[in-house]
């Protein structure tokens, strides 16, 4: 049984971390962190974990912690992430790992050096609806894609995280926050890799210095055009499509961990395949799969680098929303 340590125990632990735990089959929380040593007590009494700290360093050198979760504001994921590694702890950051790419490098580089595992939580991956698509996607069902569409909105007026539209602390608006789930998603079913982007957002009187709506247009390596729109301001919705010249392969909240996905498969403008598939395990796969890493039982399917190849590309995104030119996407090493 593997023993995580939860560094930042704010909205996304309450919400999608701890259900998730609740569920793995090798692995618990045995530590929070919290800056507010009472606050950090007071969820370590509602969720049953034994021991709350107010330091992170405390919580990182703890002898019942055998791996460090980061779920920080992104602006403090370098620190912490290195702090556990120095700390000789295993470590999985919460997506988007850094706030450029160059901070990404660094902790690469630096679990490299140190020789401890550090894993990235795109929970998409763990999802059914993702299996499924890169599956049948990989089986030919849509031929070569031509067109590949995610969409991530959500409201984000009066979000809980009252950081996000600080760029010092976020990085960036909703490109960072979930348009990095979109691409790796497009990443994980294409199984390819993104070589240009092109960007366009707009802000609002709401978004402060971050972008409230974006659109990224992506060239793949062998030839895909996707489409990611991201928003702060629209109704919650992800949609997913791949379309081929022999198909449309899409879902309605591809991404939904609330209520069961419906896959269509459509040809001619008709629906010839439906596939009704629950993602309600995703959270407790990723950090079941991470145990088994640590244990020596199979790879996490997403390490550090594969966080570092998306920050690449929410750069080039950024680089072009300031450029208004398509940037390239340099290839981790």
């Amino acid at each position: 049984m593997v023993r995580f340590g939860i560094l930042g125990f704010g909205l996304h632990a309450v919400r999608r971390l701890m259900p998730g735990f609740a569920v793995a089959r090798n692995c618990r929380v045995s530590a929070l962190f919290r800056r507010d040593i009472n606050k950090a007590r007071d969820s370590a009494r509602q969720f049953n974990i034994p021991l709350a700290f107010d330091s992170a360093e405390a919580l990182c050198q703890s002898a019942e912690v055998d791996a460090v979760f980061v779920a920080t504001p992104n602006a403090c994921h370098v620190q912490d992430v290195l702090l556990a590694i120095r700390s000789g702890k295993p470590v999985l950051c919460e997506k988007p790992m850094g706030m450029n790419a160059a901070e990404c490098r660094q902790m690469v580089e630096a679990a490299r050096s140190a020789k401890v595992f550090l894993g990235v939580a795109q929970v998409f991956r763990f999802e059914d609806s993702t299996t499924r698509f890169r599956e049948r996607i990989a089986g030919g069902e849509v031929g070569k894609p031509i067109f590949a569409r995610s969409e991530f909105s959500y409201p984000g007026v009066s979000h809980p995280r009252t950081w996000i539209a600080n760029a010092a602390l976020a990085g960036g608006g909703p490109i960072a926050d979930v348009g990095v789930h979109c691409v790796d998603a497009l990443r994980h079913i294409l199984q390819d890799e993104v070589v240009r982007v092109s960007a366009r957002g707009i802000s609002d009187k709401h978004s402060g210095d971050v972008e409230a709506a974006a659109t990224l247009t992506l060239e793949f390596s062998r030839g895909t055009l996707g489409a990611v729109l991201v928003s702060m301001r629209a109704e919650y919705r992800t949609p997913l499509e791949i379309i081929g010249p022999s198909g449309v392969l899409s879902a309605d909240d591809a991404f939904n961990v609330e209520r069961p996905v419906s896959l269509q498969l459509r040809r001619a403008g008709e629906i010839v395949d439906k596939e009704s598939v629950s993602n309600h395990l995703a959270y407790a796969r990723q950090v079941d799969a991470f145990a088994a890493e640590i244990e020596c039982k199979a790879e996490f399917p997403v390490p550090g680098e594969q966080g570092w190849q998306n920050q690449e590309i929410l750069d080039a995104a950024y680089r072009s929303l300031k450029s208004g030119r398509t940037e390239d996407v340099p290839k981790v090493g």
